[in-house]
């Protein structure tokens, strides 16, 4: 067997390696016209249920059924996801805006993101009624890049509602609008 590859950094031209890059203003401004569907994580904590509004979520693989989530580094409901070794994705629709907002708010404790949620746990995990679509993960690798982790998750359940989804989009929630039909635009 041969020996894995160089890191990425190893082999980039040593120009590139110098190059100081753009500022964080200006990737926050092209990471903003980046268009993401809105999740929220959660996770049991030692306390009761944890979560987070997430954008950056993505299937990474159908076999095995593989989900990626980057969550903040600091974050609860990121120890809670480390420690259990399980957590819970939902895609919301547009009506949960509020919901959205809600979790993603840092003066919200994790008893006031909950309330009136109707929570509800499969697979010991806390689970929200009403969202696009949820799935229930078992962690299967957690790695930090900058200042978020990188969660990979193993699928175990799933459940696929209807409706639309709510996107975020130019530091804004946002809906889908009609489009036109082919040719036409």
């Amino acid at each position: 067997m041969s020996a894995p590859p160089p890191p990425v950094a190893d082999r980039a031209d040593p120009l590139l390696l110098t190059e100081p890059g753009p500022g964080a203003a200006r990737c926050l401004g092209l990471y903003a016209k980046l268009a993401a569907g809105v999740t929220v994580v959660t996770a049991r904590g030692a306390d009761g249920p944890l979560g987070m509004t997430v954008s950056a979520v993505t299937s990474l693989s159908a076999r095995p059924p593989l989900l990626l989530a980057c969550l903040r580094d600091g974050s609860r409901t990121l120890d809670a996801v480390r420690t259990r070794r399980a957590f819970a994705v939902h895609l919301l629709r547009e009506e949960q805006r509020a919901l959205a907002a809600r979790f993603a708010s840092p003066a919200a404790t994790a008893a006031e993101r909950f309330a009136g949620t109707g929570t509800r746990q499969v697979l010991g995990v806390p689970v929200l009624p009403g969202a696009l679509a949820w799935s229930v993960c078992l962690t299967e690798d957690i790695r930090r890049y900058g200042d978020h982790h990188l969660v990979v998750g193993r699928v175990a359940a799933v459940h696929v509602g209807g409706g639309r989804p709510l996107l975020w989009h130019d530091r804004r929630f946002r809906g889908l609008t009609n489009s036109l039909p082919d040719g036409t635009g």
